[in-house]
């Protein structure tokens, strides 16, 4: 089942402040002591960082620029083919940069008039509690790295790239930027990790993962799609259901490959409305009302 951890490289930090991204044996960059040294370095200030201060800046280098354009040129026209009319209207109002990577502060400038949501740094994992609670809050945590260049067009965890491509054009549509809202509303009102597991759940298989039909097409509004240059062009060939709560939240599925099941809503008021809804009126009752999880 979906945990937020299994998604990023762990990072700790000894008794001096120094942080260690701890990168698992496959990645592509696991061998590479540069990238390794440079995961650390912009993984540091993002630990040490405490709401309040100024977000940290990262001075990126023309390789990390390079990633970020070639990612933003090979989307944009999958975007306007396969993305739902609410996530291209976010984009351009948005309007990131195309050419270089966006700093959060300039990105959260962006969104606060908008949306009102505002970005924290991540140097890797954030607990699911305090990633989904803080959404009530308008704040969305997002990483600064990018994945390795060696790879341009994938990566193993969600980078940069993911958050701010995917998630934050996403969040610049004020309609599906409360459906996160009402996610984070429903987190924080759970008091056991099986309704938290159960938000989870849902928020893959809908902001992570979900799929629409728009004037009689199959498209795209998960983020984990947005941000895929594979997996954008692979979502219609997926078993596709109706939305059911229940069933996402009972559903084993593996993260590491492209998902075989996704949920379409019928239009953006599904979205808006009845996923909206269900967050709004979610608490641990609901999760308890649950049949056992299977494992298929």
């Amino acid at each position: 089942m979906f945990e937020e951890g299994q998604l990023y490289a762990p990072v700790t930090a000894d008794e001096d402040g120094k942080a260690t991204v701890h990168l698992a044996d496959d990645h592509p960059g696991a061998n590479d002591d540069a990238y390794r040294r440079r995961r650390n370095e912009i993984a540091a200030p993002a630990l040490a960082w405490q709401p309040g201060d100024p977000v940290p800046r990262v001075d990126y280098t023309d390789s990390e620029n390079a990633i970020w354009e070639t990612v933003c040129r090979e989307l944009a026209p999958k975007h306007e083919r396969l993305a739902i009319r609410g996530y291209l209207e976010g984009k351009e109002a948005l309007a990131l940069p195309t050419d270089h990577v966006p700093q959060l502060d300039e990105v959260s400038a962006g969104l606060d008039p908008i949306s009102g949501f505002r970005l924290h740094p991540a140097a890797g994992l954030v607990p699911l509690d305090v990633f989904y609670g803080s959404l009530a809050d308008g704040v969305f945590h997002s990483t600064q790295y990018l994945r390795h260049p060696s790879q341009p067009l994938y990566t193993p965890e969600p980078d940069i790239l993911h958050e701010v491509v995917g998630h934050c054009n996403l969040l610049a549509n004020p309609a599906i930027a409360e459906v996160k809202r009402r996610a984070g509303e429903a987190a924080r009102r759970c008091e056991t990790a099986e309704g938290l597991q159960y938000v989870a759940d849902v928020f893959w298989f809908t902001i992570e993962f979900g799929v629409m039909y728009e004037d009689g097409e199959l498209r795209a509004y998960g983020a984990g799609l947005l941000s895929s240059y594979g997996e954008i062009e692979e979502f219609r060939g997926a078993d596709i259901r109706p939305v059911d709560f229940d069933q996402m939240a009972t559903l084993a599925y593996d993260i590491s490959h492209y998902q075989p099941i996704l949920f379409a809503c019928d239009g953006m008021s599904e979205l808006t409305d009845r996923v909206a809804g269900f967050f709004a009126e979610f608490d641990d009752e609901v999760a308890a009302r649950l049949v056992p999880r299977n494992s298929a």
